[in-house]
């Protein structure tokens, strides 16, 4: 969870992590092009993240996510899988000079091992 050096109210109502996960942002252009982006979260929580990037995507942009989560320190999973891969769909929420601010929607998918889709590009 991010401190406030100024005691200023928090307006989140989810808890924050500062993790820094693998990711691969897809956004459809206006001119119908697909722009991939590989970032790395700066915190997350269940209800979006932070990435920092230098070209950040329009506010309102809707996209794509593959997260990858490793599994290195928690329970054993069958066919002792490393990672684990989340797809999520949302939205644009903030962009900014240091990057944006996306919003999860509620639907997600999470599958255990397999191949990355961020290496493969998939």
């Amino acid at each position: 969870m991010r401190t406030n050096p100024l005691n200023m109210k928090e307006k989140r109502r989810l808890e924050r992590f500062d993790l820094k996960m693998p990711a691969k942002i897809e956004s459809m252009t206006s001119d119908q092009e697909k722009r991939l982006l590989n970032l790395l979260t700066s915190n997350i929580c269940s209800g979006g993240a932070f990435f920092h990037t230098t070209q950040p995507l329009p506010e309102g942009s809707q996209v794509k996510i593959d997260l990858v989560l490793p599994l290195d320190n928690l329970k054993k999973l069958k066919d002792d899988c490393k990672q684990a891969y989340i797809e999520v769909t949302g939205r644009v929420l903030r962009s900014e000079s240091e990057g944006m601010a996306i919003l999860f929607d509620k639907d997600y998918l999470i599958r255990p091992g397999g191949v990355n889709p961020i290496a493969t590009g998939s």
